[in-house]
């Protein structure tokens, strides 16, 4: 580690936080309905759908419309990847997805996970890309933000049922947030470089006179959402380590930053829509130091490099390099990789198969801590909230008083459908896990041997339910038995993880808010937010910790002892 690796990763995170809070102010801004720039656009779609913004929906009216627009949205792409051979704007000619294929792909995208079991400059067309895909990233990224700012409003309104009204919140937040910005860091992707074409591939000649053949597509606005929605879906195969998607440090950053903008901003809008920009500032604290923790851990691992390459000779300045750019460097590999993982994105600029086992440690327990640090565009702060609910819960315990956040009480209720939430994660992972490593049908994905074998498979379920979309490598995914119970994992992880956050919502909604008082525990101070980061660290620790003991931690005292996988 280096001075001017810290100040690289010091600069973005910095630059990253200061622009999240005007684009905190304006998302709450959108979520009322005063920015209206758009206004005939956001009126046709509303005549067109037969909707009225102005009428409310209690959480079960909005979760039923959010629920069925993502079913919509999965039968779209399906029908699209399936038939995709005999659609337009295929200039290679690629056949359609088979169905175990096309149905992960659909669940995928439509998840908000982005996991890929294909390549995407051989299984995916350019019609595929932009009106599959592509839609996909921006709605899917418009449905955890409008739950977020629904989940927010319940703590901002007392004694009501409604939580707003979702197909507004999902057009406004499509029209007024994705579109502009993805539109902005579109363009700055383009001029650094990054493909915007219709044009069919290019055959060159190389040095040594053999042919290759080099994908190009309409990749730069797709690769822009991908980062701004925390989706994380490549254009191309190795993700942002393509030279086309990530062609130099300055893309990386901006990359970087297009990841973490919204889910830091959107702490500052749930302040702002509760009346008290502390309590988001709070969040936005206990978020950015986990970033910062691992980005520091990363760094730490990969820099002090192999000892079983040390003891060939190599250099240990040098670090652990293999499956990294030195374009990118191991600073912005190590803040890349700890915000992708912890923001619920799934972009990659190194492969994580190829980390010191510490390493690919990090990334994975970031997934496993509920997808929260800082979360899934929207995802990261409902996700969040519902921790800030069990740590007052505890603290209320400690003292021996009704738990109460933000002038609710937190009752039995509440608190069963947190933690009947929180379970979710756990449970689908390690249960698939534990079936897939026993079954002959899944353990012939694996590529690797003992507990590096065992990391490979573990990250693929707790990537899929986390909605995170990275892989660590090493596993033919890419069969019926990995297709569908990844697609069912991503399932879960979104909507069995949605529907009780909402269920939530619609309580506190009905509470009246209690003013506060001497006695009331404050929610936005240091003593909080250490409260919160523990809750959050005790409860992915306690429930992941045997499973990463076995996996990479049994892999690093073994590549201590001499052997490696």
């Amino acid at each position: 580690m280096t001075f001017f690796g810290w100040a690289q990763i010091a600069l973005v995170l910095i630059i990253a936080v200061a622009a999240a809070l005007p684009v905190g102010r304006y998302i709450a801004a959108v979520s009322t309905g005063r920015v209206g720039w758009l206004g005939p656009v956001e009126r046709l779609f509303y005549r067109a759908g037969g909707i009225d913004p102005a009428r409310g929906q209690d959480w079960r009216a909005y979760g039923l419309s959010m629920l069925a627009a993502n079913a919509a949205g999965f039968v779209l792409l399906f029908a699209i990847l399936r038939l995709q051979g005999a659609l337009p704007l295929n200039p290679q000619g690629l056949d359609g997805m088979s169905s175990w294929l096309a149905f992960n792909t659909a669940v995928s995208f439509v998840t908000n996970t982005n996991w890929q079991a294909y390549s995407g400059e051989v299984a995916a067309s350019y019609l595929s890309q932009m009106a599959g895909l592509a839609v996909q990233n921006f709605l899917s990224a418009s449905t955890g933000i409008a739950l977020a700012l629904a989940v927010s409003r319940a703590f901002a309104r007392g004694g009501v049922r409604e939580l707003g009204n979702f197909w507004a919140d999902f057009t406004r937040v499509t029209l007024y947030v994705l579109l502009p910005m993805s539109v902005v860091l579109g363009l700055g992707f383009v001029a650094l470089g990054m493909p915007q074409t219709f044009s069919g591939y290019v055959t060159a000649t190389t040095l040594e006179g053999a042919e290759q053949v080099i994908p190009l597509g309409p990749a730069a606005f797709q690769i822009a959402i991908k980062h701004l929605g925390t989706n994380g879906g490549g254009f191309f195969g190795v993700n942002a380590l393509h030279p086309f998607e990530g062609p130099d440090a300055l893309a990386t950053a901006l990359q970087i930053l297009g990841q973490a903008i919204i889910p830091f901003a959107l702490c500052l809008t749930f302040g702002r829509i509760v009346g008290d920009i502390r309590q988001g500032r709070a969040l936005l604290a206990v978020m950015v130091g986990f970033v910062v923790v691992a980005t520091a851990a990363i760094y730490a691992a990969e820099a002090a490099g192999n000892p079983l390459l040390t003891a060939l000779g190599v250099d240990p300045a040098m670090g652990n390099m293999e499956g990294k750019d030195l374009r990118f460097g191991m600073p912005l590999v190590a803040l890349f990789t700890a915000t992708t993982t912890g923001a619920s994105c799934g972009a990659v600029n190194a492969m994580l198969d190829s980390f010191t086992p510490l390493g690919g440690l990090i990334p994975m327990f970031l997934i496993q801590l509920g997808e929260v640090l800082p979360g899934g565009v929207g995802s990261g702060l409902y996700g969040m909230l519902v921790f800030a609910l069990l740590a007052v819960f505890v603290a209320g315990l400690m003292v021996g008083r009704t738990p109460e956040y933000l002038g609710k009480k937190v009752q039995a209720r509440e608190i069963k459908l947190a933690m009947l939430a929180v379970l979710i994660l756990p449970t689908t992972v390690l249960g698939f896990t534990a079936v897939s490593v026993v079954l002959p049908a899944a353990m012939s994905s694996i590529q690797d041997a003992g507990p590096h074998g065992l990391s490979e498979m573990l990250y693929a379920y707790v990537s899929a339910a986390g909605n995170n979309g990275s892989a660590f490598g090493g596993l033919t995914s890419d069969t019926p038995w990995m297709n569908v119970t990844l697609g069912i994992a991503m399932l879960l992880g979104r909507f069995a993880f949605a529907v009780p956050v909402l269920a939530i919502a619609g309580s506190l909604a009905a509470k009246a808010k209690a003013p506060e008082s001497a006695g009331t525990f404050p929610t936005h101070g240091p003593l909080f937010a250490g409260l919160l980061a523990g809750v959050i660290l005790i409860l992915g620790g306690l429930q992941f910790l045997p499973s990463l003991t076995l996996g990479p931690i049994a892999e690093h005292f073994i590549m201590l002892a001499g052997k490696t996988f």
